[in-house]
């Protein structure tokens, strides 16, 4: 079943209190369904808020990656000791940041979650790595699929080889999603919405373009309509 475009967007929250979440939240009202927290607002009571998110009828996507040795990320995530203060339980997405393969096999096979954070090959370098991102990254795809997991995050340059590779089932989730002629920011790997969603992807993250836009709704529908544009 196709996923409806309203369904494929998700609003990275990245904002720094409970209120401000709320606030934008409210400004958004039904144009947005799924939205993400990651570390700056979960840190200041953005977990909690996630069960007000998941209450309201809200899909979220909780990102503070988990890394460490296998075993040790397999049981804080199949018991949720550690992880319990951390991933609230109807989160529909909780990613395990994959390095060097420490906690994949461990993690996915319990929380069947995976992202694996590349950026260039200079960042591979400093980081150790004898291979460019190109070739890592259909390595870890390819690794993904044989473990068995439900979805990947990768940037726009990845997803068409990474759907070559995982195949129409496994969930392709794309962050550093800009409009045409916004301004990059941070992000070093970026794609337009429409690109994204042509190449294979099946959700978009967006965070500044629409929560620091002067009319955050009408830049989340904006950007709904290029995604239905594009699955069309």
């Amino acid at each position: 079943m196709q996923l409806e475009p309203r369904d494929r967007l998700i609003v990275a929250l990245d904002v720094s209190s409970v209120d401000a979440a709320q606030a934008m939240v409210a400004k958004l009202g039904d144009a947005v369904s799924f939205y993400k927290i990651g570390y700056q607002l979960a840190f200041a009571g953005g977990l909690a808020f996630a069960h007000t998110l998941t209450d309201a009828g809200k899909k979220v996507f909780v990102d503070l990656k988990l890394h460490d040795i296998d075993n040790t990320v397999a049981q804080g995530v199949k018991k949720r000791g550690p992880a319990r203060r951390h991933v609230p339980h109807r989160a529909r997405l909780s990613p395990d940041h994959e390095s060097r393969g420490r906690g994949a096999r461990g993690g996915l096979a319990h929380s069947r979650r995976h992202g694996a954070d590349v950026h260039d090959d200079k960042d591979l370098a400093e980081a150790g790595y004898n291979t460019g991102v190109s070739a890592l990254v259909a390595h870890r795809a390819e690794q993904a699929r044989a473990i068995g997991v439900d979805g990947l995050v990768c940037s726009g340059e990845e997803v068409a080889k990474l759907r070559a590779i995982v195949g129409p089932k496994l969930a392709l989730v794309t962050p550093g999603i800009r409009p045409a002629g916004s301004d990059p920011g941070e992000q070093k790997r970026v794609a337009t919405p429409a690109a994204a969603i042509a190449a294979g992807a099946d959700y978009l993250v967006v965070g500044r373009p629409i929560i620091a836009a002067a009319d955050p709704k009408a830049a989340a529908e904006a950007i709904v309509a290029e995604i239905s544009g594009a699955q069309s």
